[in-house]
């Protein structure tokens, strides 16, 4: 899975956040089939989907999206 952003500042803010949640990510360049205003982008395993969510929501994180990887790119994931 992947967290898109509009902004680096919100990349970052999201990244301190899902690490004090434990969560494993990695920062990764923004696929380029994603239209978003920030180069960074972060994945994480597809199991932790639901904690990713609630830190989104509950810090209200603001994101582009989150997406799943698909044989023909990505696809956005309903939040």
């Amino acid at each position: 899975m992947l967290i898109a952003f509009d902004s680096t500042q919100q990349a970052l803010r999201a990244e301190m956040l899902l690490e004090y949640a434990e969560i494993e990510i990695d920062i990764c360049p923004t696929p380029k089939e994603i239209t978003a205003g920030c180069a960074l982008s972060i994945e994480f395993p597809n199991e932790d989907i639901g904690t990713v969510k609630t830190v989104i929501e509950t810090e209200n994180v603001e994101i582009r999206g989150i997406f799943r990887k698909v044989e023909t790119g990505y696809e956005k994931v309903d939040i």
